[in-house]
């Protein structure tokens, strides 16, 4: 990706839904399900360390209700966990509207579906 990071270590942790919101309750304080949950541990302004947890059972539900595949799908989430280390965020409608942006601007740029060139 292009927004001026240095990566160290990303880890992928594909999980259920009930691990993740275990996660949620307790370092979030959130009591709901989520499709990612990402934590960064590096300090500010070294290279990116961090664990992107991801709910395979999310993805597979959310891929049906936005009408997508499942590997669309999860190529979104994991772009969406990096974008979230890369600083930015979607709390706010602007915020959400400049993510889902770039989650597209990059989904377009490297995801390929098999049998594609």
């Amino acid at each position: 990706m292009k927004e001026g990071k240095q990566v160290d270590t990303i880890n992928f942790i594909f999980c259920t839904d009930q691990y993740l919101l275990g996660l949620n309750k307790k370092h979030l304080n959130h009591d709901t399900l989520t499709d990612i949950i990402t934590f960064e541990y590096n300090p500010p302004g070294q290279a990116l360390l961090s664990d992107i947890y991801i709910s395979i059972e999310r993805v597979r539900d959310n891929a049906v209700v936005f009408k997508t595949s499942f590997s669309h799908e999860l190529h979104r989430v994991i772009f969406h966990g990096v974008l979230h280390l890369c600083g930015y965020k979607d709390k706010k409608p602007e915020e959400s509207k400049l993510m889902r942006f770039k989650e597209e601007e990059y989904l377009q740029k490297w995801f390929v579906p098999r049998g594609t060139a």
